[in-house]
């Protein structure tokens, strides 16, 4: 059994001999997917349990996939006893091209049909999806008649989504019994972002790398645990936070490379601009709250999330942009030891130089590289005063 269980904590097996387990989460998808085909079989006995393999990269495979079904849910096991089928990791369920073809809507509304006049008795069908379209007839019968189970993935934008993964990041290292510092947690959370699966595949990469040695240290996620995509969407400003120039202009770099490059067509030098805007004015409005003694130096990440549920809220810009309440705590909590490396009016000059970079990537013909770089370097020079 795969320790990665204990990193979920499962519900108890379905009675129904239907059950479709899905979502954008999908190592808790296979996970549950998995201990339902292994309760049921071992329930029903037998040695006729069918497992098909759903992804499909068209039509054509879609319809082979379900012709499959048919024959499993049909054919009466060889052996005696009871049987489960298995469509494991069915890709065309949502709306994707291969999903609204009308050949495969068509037969996956006739199997909807089938499906409900179905004398289930010792067999029963197990579904595992990722992207499910509840609007469709499928779906709609397969909540009607058995159980259905969404695992959503976590989101950056879930304000409880750093709780989630620090939990399942201590369960999965308890079964291997290994223990974290406070500082490699943070780290590792940050690295791994909010995908479930990358938390899990670091826990395991890290215990393997420091063997016999029970504690995992900073420098063992560092060294071991590369930035995903989400993580590096805050690598820049986490530099500017840090009053790193070296690192901050290495993240540009890449950044720009990245725009031009084309790899993510929803990046852009103004959008690097508003992120680092919104970077600064979050240590800001955490300088300032510091200073009206809401916010103090935390124990851990939980103790500053309730220190943030004291402030008043009626003490907060009432714009969902520019209150600091409104931002995930996770991000503050991270921004919190930067926030000693600026004084306040060092903060506001900050915003200035990228106001006026601002303009001068708009009204100017200048290379966008060029501008952004003088103003971080502007910005995380100490200045004469502050010196």
């Amino acid at each position: 059994m795969s320790p990665a269980k204990s990193q979920i904590e499962m519900p108890a097996a379905t009675p129904n001999p239907l059950a479709l387990v899905f979502g954008d989460d999908d190592l808790a998808v296979k996970l549950r997917a998995k201990q339902i085909f292994t309760e049921w079989s071992v329930e029903l006995g037998g040695m006729d349990h069918e497992i098909i393999e759903a992804t499909a990269s068209n039509s054509g495979d879609a319809l082979t996939v379900l012709g499959k079904l048919r024959e499993a849910l049909n054919t009466l096991p060889f052996f005696g006893g009871g049987k489960v089928v298995w469509l494991r990791d069915c890709n065309f369920l949502g709306e994707d091209r291969t999903a609204s073809a009308a050949a495969v809507t068509e037969t996956l509304a006739e199997v909807s049909e089938e499906l409900k006049n179905f004398q289930w008795q010792n067999v029963r069908l197990l579904i595992s999806a990722g992207k499910v379209d509840k609007r469709k007839t499928f779906f709609k019968t397969l909540d009607k008649i058995g159980t259905v189970e969404l695992f959503a993935a976590w989101s950056l934008d879930d304000k409880d989504w750093a709780d989630r993964a620090q939990i399942a990041a201590r369960n999965a290292l308890k079964v291997r019994q290994k223990d974290i510092s406070r500082e490699a947690l943070m780290e590792l959370m940050q690295r791994a972002g909010s995908s479930a699966r990358q938390l899990e595949n670091e826990v395991e990469k890290l215990c393997v790398s420091i063997g016999g040695r029970n504690k995992i240290e900073l420098a063992d996620v560092t060294q071991i645990c590369p930035l995903n995509k989400s993580a590096r969407a805050f690598a820049l400003g986490d530099a500017l936070g840090d009053r790193n120039l070296p690192a901050l202009l290495k993240c540009l770099d890449e950044e720009l490379w990245e725009i031009r490059a084309k790899i993510n067509k929803d990046k852009s030098e103004i959008g690097l601009l508003y992120g680092l805007t919104t970077k600064v004015r979050a240590l800001l409005f955490l300088k300032e709250m510091m200073r009206e003694g809401w916010i103090k130096e935390p124990r851990d990440y939980n103790s500053f999330k309730a220190q943030l549920e004291r402030v008043p809220a009626d003490k907060m810009p009432a714009e969902k942009k520019f209150n600091p309440l409104a931002t995930n705590p996770y991000v503050l909590y991270k921004a919190l030891p930067q926030v000693r490396k600026y004084t306040s009016s060092e903060l506001v000059n900050a915003l200035e130089v990228l106001l006026r970079c601002n303009q001068r990537l708009v009204s100017s013909g200048l290379d966008e590289a060029l501008v952004l770089q003088q103003a971080l370097v502007q910005i995380v020079t100490p200045s004469p005063v502050a010196a």
